[in-house]
Parts: structure tokens; sequence; C-alpha cells
């Protein structure tokens, strides 16, 4: 992977500058620099109110931080509505962002359908750049593999998509080792077919599925890995150790079974890693995490969800945290996949 880059924070609202640049870094083997911390947007428009989410772009961009990940199927579109309204209020500049979106997955009143089909992506890409309130996204990618749809006919929308101007570069989404494999090759073998430069998946200390396939070739072609969920799900914060807060994701029924999966034996073991890591540090539970994730070879950056502003405020301070090589020996021990 090139070398990291420094950039200086910008100024904000009220002319404060965070203390420390974030770090630059290139997208797999691609020209384009993003932030090696992505916020990630999926509540924006429903969990997270449009003066929260002010707030935490507004700090995120201060702190140095340019990547922001949305979706076209997140909450229907409003998390791209009300970074569209942050955006033509001047909040931050257009070219303070890279913004990454994606497509393929929409709801049909309670169930998920996903359409990789041509017709269907770049719809939907005219859609999203309507509500960002945009004429281009920095990168756009593939949500989901669809069976339903020939390879070639899902990635010649890429293709349509960046020659037209409206994406810059492309990728995917969720795709297994074998489906990144296949789709990368298959854009490389021909010139002037988009070359890939991203793979988004779910990666954290308690899933490491990537390690088995998908970040070998993230490395091999490549790739940079978008680490979504880098905290476990919540779990790595340590906040469900003694229980489940009242307020927190696992404690609704809308997302008990999306945190409780991590809530179990082997979880358990190392969150209690992390813990101690952290006091040994003197660091949050948070920025062990973070930082752990965001040092693996093949990953650009991990994308944090959060839904206020103090929570953006521990996911930063892990730009601080230098994990040393003894204790990550023993993180990536105790998380070492099962066989």
């Amino acid at each position: 992977m090139p070398g990291n880059l420094s950039i200086q924070p910008r100024s904000g609202p009220g002319g404060g500058v965070a203390s420390a640049a974030m770090e630059q870094r290139h997208l797999g083997r691609s020209g384009l620099l993003v932030s090696r911390l992505g916020l990630g947007t999926l509540g924006w428009g429903r969990e997270v109110d449009a003066d929260e989410a002010k707030t935490i772009l507004a700090a995120f961009v201060d702190a140095g931080g340019s990547l922001v990940d949305t979706a076209a199927g997140y909450g229907d579109g409003e998390s791209e509505r009300t970074i569209g309204a942050l955006l033509a209020e001047g909040l931050v500049t257009r070219d303070e962002l890279v913004l990454a979106t994606k497509a393929g997955v929409a709801r049909r009143g309670a169930e998920r359908q996903v359409d990789a089909s041509r017709r269907t992506l770049l719809a939907t890409l005219d859609a999203s750049l309507d509500r960002l309130r945009t004429d281009h996204v920095d990168l756009w990618l593939v949500h989901r593999w669809s069976p339903l749809t020939p390879l070639d006919e899902t990635l010649s929308a890429l293709d349509h998509a960046v020659g037209s101007g409206r994406v810059r570069y492309a990728g995917v989404a969720d795709f297994t080792g074998w489906q990144s494999a296949r789709a990368a090759t298959w854009q490389a073998a021909v010139p002037g077919r988009t070359v890939l430069v991203a793979v988004g998946a779910e990666y954290s200390l308690v899933n490491r599925n990537a390690d088995r396939e998908l970040l070998p070739a993230c490395v091999d072609l490549g790739l940079g890995l978008l680490a979504w969920s880098p905290l476990g799900r919540g779990v790595l914060t340590g906040k469900y150790r003694h229980g489940t807060p009242s307020d927190s994701r696992a404690a609704s029924p809308q997302y008990e079974a999306f945190v409780s999966r991590y809530l179990d034996n082997r979880p358990r073991r190392i969150v209690d890693a992390v813990a101690t890591a952290a006091d040994g540090l003197g660091v949050s539970p948070v920025g062990v995490a973070l930082a752990w994730v965001r040092d693996r070879p093949g990953v650009a950056a991990p994308i944090v969800g959060v839904r206020t502003a103090s929570q953006l405020a521990a996911a930063l301070a892990s730009e601080d945290v230098t994990i040393p090589d003894e204790i990550r020996a023993a993180l990536d021990d105790v998380s070492e996949p099962p066989d």
C-alpha cells in the first residue's frame, strides 16, 4: 500500500481546529486518498436527526476526516437526503468529502430485495445523485452479489457510470473472496473497463471471516477493504460486559438479533482482552478495537457508524492509538477465528 499522508484539518464553524490531522490513505492501488477512519451514516434521517448529523459531520471534517459512507438503501434514501441537505447548507464543501454510496439493495415493504441489473443500478445512481445534491460520487459500490444477474451486466453499469462522469471510482460490497476476485479480474481483463478499487465488508476482532479469503484477495488484487461494523456491532465498546443497557441497540427488538450473535462466550473473551489492553495503554476499548482493524494489511479504513457527537469523539481518539506488537499478538491470538 502506498505510504500514508497527513493533511491539516480545517477550521470549524466556531473557529476551532482539531489537535491532530487525520492520516489519509490511498484506496487500494488507486490514486484516491481517503481518511483512514470513515464515517458511516446508516441511521441518518432516522436514528440520527438533522441537527445531530450536522454536529457529527462538522466535527468529523474538522478532525481531517473525508470518507463519508452511505447507500441508496439506508432508510429508503433518508441518509443520502440528510447528507445532501448538509451539503446544500454549506456546512462542508463538496471537495472536502470523499463521498461513497451503494446501489443494488432496496426495501419492498418488510423485505429486502437485491437487484444488480444494469437498469436498476443506473436508475438508483441517478436517484442517489439527486438526493445527495451533487453531480457525482467519488466511490460507487455494488451493494450485493446477485446470482440472478450476469456479472458482466452488473459490472457494465460501473463502466457506464464512470464513463459518464457521475462516478469517479468503483467497487463492490459484501461480496465473498471469490466473488470479489472474479469481479476485479473481469474488470482488469480488458483495457478501458473500470478497475475496481474497494470492497466493503464486515470486519472486526469478533468477526474475522474476511481473513480467510477476502483480505488476501484484496491485498493481491489491490482492493482497499472498507470495514463496516469495526466495533463488532457495538459489542467491542464494552457496554454489554455487565448487561444490556436500556438505550442500546441490543435492547431494541429491531436490532436485538443483529447484536446478540456477538454476546456469547467467544466474543466475551475478546471483549475482556480488548478492555485489558485498553487499561494497559490508558486508552478506551473503542480506540483499541478501531486501531486493530485500521492497521490490518489490506484495510483502507474502518467505517464507524455513530449516533452522537460523543461517540464520534471516542472514535476520533483512535487516531492517536498505536498498539504495541506484543499486545497486537495477544489480540490476534484471542480473536483467531475457529476452524
